[in-house]
């Protein structure tokens, strides 16, 4: 079926999922899980939970960055020949941060339609709850895992005059606080964990307020992090 339009080539629907709580889909998000040809997903048992809640029954296939070009050249056929495809991730908006991009490139190169489903997203998320400046900001995903690097990529967005939103594992949050610190000064945080879920938790203050008050706990779950741009910090310091 194709839900793109009366043309032959079907459609690629970049979907958005919920990042936690699942009443979060939206009506169209779920129109278009049910009618398309299949779907593609980032982990399919998963994506399968959010289905099997409302009844959705469309096949389900894993695609991530670790897909083969074999991959990609089977569902682009696909797509030439009729069949739409919804892409999600396994929470939030695909592309950010997920897999997907490959497939959505080749789309594009070749005029096969792609269409943005919107919806969740944790980043947008986090920085509607941020009370940060409303002159925009940096998205920066995922630092490195290796210190080192990790330090360097701070050492890139700290005269940024804008806020700065990325991830975080909770397995090296307290390494990054202190890496945060260290490179960008005690400026003020806020961090979002399990964003919409039921142990959902939103704190904020100087990083090493929060550096002191997370320093015995072990964290759990999926963080993201906003941190003031140099900006505001100037001007405080002027006010």
């Amino acid at each position: 079926m194709n839900l793109g339009g009366e043309e032959k080539a079907g459609t690629l629907f970049v979907l958005a999922t919920p990042i936690g709580n699942l009443k979060d889909i939206t009506l169209r998000g779920l129109e278009v899980l049910k009618q398309v040809g299949l779907i593609l997903a980032e982990s399919p048992g998963f994506t399968k939970r959010l289905l099997n809640s409302y009844n959705v029954k469309t096949k389900v296939f894993k695609f991530s960055q670790h897909s083969s070009p074999q991959e990609v050249a089977r569902y682009l056929n696909l797509l030439r020949n009729g069949t739409d495809i919804a892409l999600v991730s396994s929470a939030g908006t695909p592309g950010i941060s997920d897999p997907g991009n490959t497939l959505v490139r080749n789309c594009l190169r070749e005029g096969i339609r792609v269409t943005p489903i919107p919806g969740p997203c944790a980043v947008t998320a986090a920085y509607s709850v941020s009370g940060m400046a409303s002159d925009g900001f940096v998205f920066i995903g995922f630092l490195s895992p290796k210190k080192g690097k990790r330090q360097k990529e701070l050492m890139e967005v700290r005269d940024l005059k804008r806020s700065v939103v990325l991830f975080e594992s909770c397995h090296r949050i307290h390494e990054t606080l202190k890496d945060l610190f260290e490179i960008l000064g005690n400026r003020e945080m806020v961090m979002v964990r399990e964003a919409t879920k039921y142990n959902e938790e939103i704190i904020s203050g100087p990083i090493s307020e929060l550096m002191a008050r997370l320093s015995d706990r072990d964290l759990k779950g999926e963080i993201t992090i906003v941190v003031e741009g140099i900006k505001r910090v100037q001007d405080d310091k002027v006010m």
